[in-house]
């Protein structure tokens, strides 16, 4: 399939601002040329933002500076004026309360600074986890032509022989020391090792599967998601990106023509194949909002559940995003799907062309990481969305990350009302717990938190751990960071902080899971329930100003993608009354 282009030459929105010889375009000219902007460039070409999420503040994106570059490289020679500007860069590592919190602020500062501003078309320079879901969704709110071009993952950690993956060790050398199994000074000398590159999370986390999403969905460039962020080839993506952007332009190819409901069902299957974070659950609703899209986890469990995961990287499997690179990276994947039968192959791409013509030709050059189908990390991977009277909107759980014992499970609960009770109460050896309990995790969603942090992959109790059990089934409302692993049902909707029944949860009440069955189930008399659920009440206090009121006042839950409630559906791209 190809995209139908728009006639050129055409007046471009940018003539609004710069294309007369009034006083207002003369004032508008006049201003930028004081960056020694030759007048030619303003003769009808199109303007192309460069939204960089550059901040020394989010490691993962520190490097974006030489990738805008290259993108502007790319621009001029296609014939388009580059101009580049910052948006806030809502870095995972150092970000508190919580990066999600301000995913929503990020993809807002993104949509109005296109809709104000004289751009034709965007690339979306892009990297840490949550600035790929908000300059998506922000473009996707106004619709002008927009690409999007990540960072690329680090290299490859190593320590003492064994490779080192951004997060997933981190989280397994914390349990180790809770064991006895490992030294704070062994830990302090890891440290070194985990992040030894510029780049994003070297594992399947967050950053790498919102990568491959935005490939998945048609808005990046075949192969953007694995390139290494020091490779050589990172570079020719951003520059090459540069390129296209001026003709997506020229053909009127917008993320309204691409993200479409064919586009949001390739991505999730190809994030059952990747073992992607379960962070891209709750983005791509949003996303999906965003564009108009009626996406449902019901969606993501029926298109999912039959998924092989044919990826072996961490924290699912073996190895990185390095290999995973060398291998083909996600075009290899897709490819797989599309001869499983499991791929719309029309679907649009920001290339013009279609995904299958991007990928038809691939090769796999490593099959230890990019599996056959009939070689599946597992055969049902994808995202598990349960449901039942403990999470009536559905909570979600990663196959490929979690413990086949666990999948069917009934456990006494030992409830945390928060992270704080949790951190007050784990390792107290009088805690009564053992591998058989569930753990319960309150008041940490999206207003809970608030933000719903990264919380839900509750490290286990020491006393536990000493047993040599590493996993333990756990359920909470919070999120957990996509180098994360474990038996961890998450998401859980309605939050705790708004009266679900995750609320009225106690210690000692049982608690029946069955992943196959997909059933979430609080084991008491339904009276009991509602009258627990009656004596409920709210003891979380309301921010009084600022951004935090205005999250607290207006985010929606996670079985919808926590985006805010005023935000859904396109705004358009109207050029704003000239105040001159």
């Amino acid at each position: 399939m190809k995209f139908r282009k728009a006639e050129w030459p055409r007046r471009l929105r940018s003539q609004e601002w710069f294309g007369g010889t009034s006083r207002d375009h003369i004032y508008h000219r006049s201003w930028m040329k004081n960056q020694g902007l030759p007048a030619d460039l303003f003769d009808g070409r199109p303007v192309i933002g460069i939204c960089n999420t550059w901040s020394e503040l989010t490691p993962c994106n520190a490097h974006l500076r030489d990738l805008a570059q290259r993108v502007k490289h790319g621009i001029y020679e296609a014939g388009g004026l580059p101009l580049e500007f910052p948006v806030f860069s809502t870095g995972e590592s150092a970000l508190r309360p919580t990066a999600m919190m301000y995913r929503n602020l990020a993809a807002m500062d993104v949509e109005e600074a296109l809709r104000a501003n004289p751009l034709d078309g965007v690339v979306l320079l892009v990297g840490c986890d949550k600035t790929t879901p908000a300059l998506l969704m922000g473009a996707a709110s106004v619709d002008i032509p927009a690409i999007a071009v990540s960072g690329g993952p680090m290299l490859n950690g190593w320590f003492r022989g064994e490779r080192v993956g951004s997060g997933t060790a981190l989280w397994q050398m914390s349990e180790a020391i809770k064991a006895g199994a490992m030294t704070r000074e062994d830990f302090l000398d890891a440290e070194q090792a985990m992040s030894r590159s510029p780049g994003s999370c070297n594992t399947m986390g967050t950053a790498s599967t919102m990568a491959s999403m935005a490939e998945a969905l048609g808005m990046a460039l075949s192969g953007n998601a694995a390139i290494p962020a020091v490779d050589s080839r990172r570079r020719v993506m951003a520059h090459m990106s540069g390129r296209r952007i001026v003709d997506m332009v020229k053909d009127d190819l917008k993320p309204s023509d691409i993200l479409t409901r064919e586009a949001f069902e390739n991505a999730i299957r190809a994030n059952g194949a990747i073992g992607g974070s379960t962070n891209a659950v709750i983005h791509l609703l949003a996303l999906a909002g965003r564009i108009g899209i009626d996406l449902t986890l019901d969606d993501w469990d029926r298109l999912g559940r039959d998924i092989p995961t044919i990826v072996d990287l961490m924290p699912s499997g073996r190895f990185l995003m390095e290999e995973f690179f060398y291998a083909g990276g996600l075009p290899v994947v897709i490819r797989a799907l599309g001869e499983a039968g499991l791929l719309h192959k029309d679907a649009l791409t920001v290339s013009g062309a279609s995904v299958w013509d991007e990928v038809k030709d691939v090769r796999n050059w490593n099959e230890d990481v990019i599996r056959p189908v009939g070689q599946a990390l597992t055969p049902h991977g994808g995202i598990a969305v349960l449901k039942g009277n403990l999470a009536p909107k559905g909570a979600v759980l990663k196959p490929s990350a979690a413990s086949p014992h666990l999948m069917r499970h009934r456990g006494r609960a030992v409830v945390f009302e928060d992270i704080d009770d949790y951190k007050a109460k784990i390792a107290d050896e009088a805690l009564d717990i053992d591998e058989n309990s569930i753990m319960v995790l309150k008041n940490c969603g999206p207003k809970g938190y608030p933000g719903m942090a990264e919380v839900g992959n509750m490290g286990l109790p020491p006393k536990v751990l000493r047993k040599g059990i590493t996993d333990m089934i756990r359920i909470s409302d919070a999120r957990m960071s996509g180098t994360a692993y474990g038996t961890v049902i998450l998401h859980t909707s309605p939050e705790a902080a708004i009266g679900g029944p995750l609320a009225i949860v106690r210690d000692g009440d049982m608690i029946e899971v069955d992943v196959p069955a997909r059933r979430l189930h609080l084991d008491l008399p339904e009276t009991e329930i509602e009258a627990r659920l009656k004596a409920w009440h709210p003891n979380m206090p309301v921010p009084e100003s600022g951004y935090a009121r205005l999250f607290h006042t207006h985010v929606q839950g996670a079985d919808t993608g926590a985006d805010f409630d005023f935000l859904k559906g396109q705004r358009g791209k109207a050029v704003p009354r000239d105040s001159h």
